[in-house]
């Protein structure tokens, strides 16, 4: 028997690669005789950088930057032997970097991440792949943009890097940005299909999550609709409904209306750098597992693409994550065979997270255990 163990992160309790070897253990304990394989998987956002770094190698190169609230910190992104180069935006504008009194979108700038951009620029990377997810912005990118000498002004001549800012954008100079000179690739790392505005925007879905109220969420929508109209001004493009331009707060826009940047799956560029797809062949088990499992699940993220792809393998497909939340049903209708939460039914948020760990090997050890009794029979 051969199981392959492929689990993404549970944020804020286990990276992938400890949940992995976590339901390894428990794979070997079980099946003895089985051959067990890890890979620990990212679909763009937090951890992406350890995965690929696991996989393939390479420099982390440290830059000196600047957190979502101008704070400076250090952070690193990665050198791989090909001449590209991965930044995960997280590092530098993540939500994780704030205090959760300090959440605020209107303030909140993806300036750091830009620094991070132009040393690679600097460091002559091509392409540059930017992991989005985990963002605690909503500004449209320009915050990334001053960085790389895009600037957005308002009727008082004065830059705007903030989700705040964005409804009174009247102006732009990229002077910078040409002096810079830079003829490589941006590729942005997605999960989330979402456009960049309405009720499936950029600000109406992910707002809420970073700090913004009901009234703040509809400033920020009419701040990146004006940033998009101003940019379609310019450039003759309407990007509102481009598929994940929505993603981070609209990180992307002027990357991709400016640089000619492009937005690709992260979990198809992580599959198809751990040549996931030849793995596959003569397996017979895939377990893979998150944080939580919901609707959102089934719409992009990571767990569905594998089990899109193991189900076209014939493989039988198990789900083990924190919760199994409203929604999560729909994962059945993609290859997924068995879904089983870890988090004991009424533990408390806090506690669960606390004891991730303990809570994953012994769902993996019944539900394991159990499977073991299935095929003896």
């Amino acid at each position: 028997m051969e199981i392959i163990i492929a689990a993404d992160s549970f944020k804020g309790s286990l990276s992938a690669p400890e949940a992995c070897s976590i339901i390894a253990g428990q794979a070997e304990r079980v099946f003895p005789q089985a051959e067990i394989v890890q890979l620990p998987i990212s679909d763009g956002g937090e951890g992406l950088v350890e995965v690929v770094f696991n996989a393939r190698g390479g420099e982390r190169k440290i830059v000196h930057t600047s957190d979502p609230l101008g704070r400076e910190i250090s952070v690193s992104y990665l050198q791989l032997a090909d001449g590209s180069a991965l930044i995960e935006m997280a590092g530098a504008g993540g939500l994780t970097l704030l205090n959760p009194c300090e959440y605020d979108p209107l303030r909140t700038s993806t300036f750091g991440v830009g620094l991070m951009i132009l040393d690679a620029i600097m460091a002559g990377a091509d392409p540059i792949y930017i992991g989005l997810g985990g963002s605690a912005t909503v500004d449209g990118g320009t915050g990334a943009a001053s960085a790389l000498g895009m600037r957005f002004l308002d009727d008082q001549g004065e830059k705007v890097s903030s989700g705040g800012g964005l409804g009174k954008i009247q102006d732009l100079d990229i002077s910078g940005l040409r002096d810079l000179n830079y003829s490589g690739k941006l590729i942005f790392l997605t999960d989330v299909n979402n456009p960049l505005c309405g009720p499936s925007g950029a600000a109406e879905v992910f707002g809420p999550q970073k700090g913004a109220t009901r009234e703040q969420v509809r400033q920020l929508d009419r701040g990146l609709q004006n940033l998009a109209e101003f940019i379609e001004r310019e450039t003759g493009s309407d990007l509102t409904e481009m598929p994940g331009i929505g993603a981070a707060g609209g990180f992307a826009l002027p990357f991709v209306a400016f640089m000619g940047a492009e937005i690709h799956s992260g979990i198809d560029f992580v599959l198809d750098l751990l040549k996931f797809d030849e793995k596959l062949v003569g397996a017979d088990l895939l377990i893979t597992g998150e944080g939580r499992t919901d609707a959102q699940s089934a719409m992009g993220k990571a767990i569905s693409a594998l089990a899109r792809r193991a189900r076209a393998a014939n493989l039988r497909v198990a789900v083990i994550s924190g919760v199994i939340g409203e929604g999560a049903e729909k994962m059945l209708e993609l290859g997924v065979d068995d879904l089983v939460q870890a988090t004991p039914v009424g533990q408390p948020l806090e506690e669960a997270m606390a004891h991730a760990a303990e809570n994953l090997e012994k769902a993996a050890q019944n539900y394991l255990s159990g499977l073991r009794s299935e095929l003896s029979k």
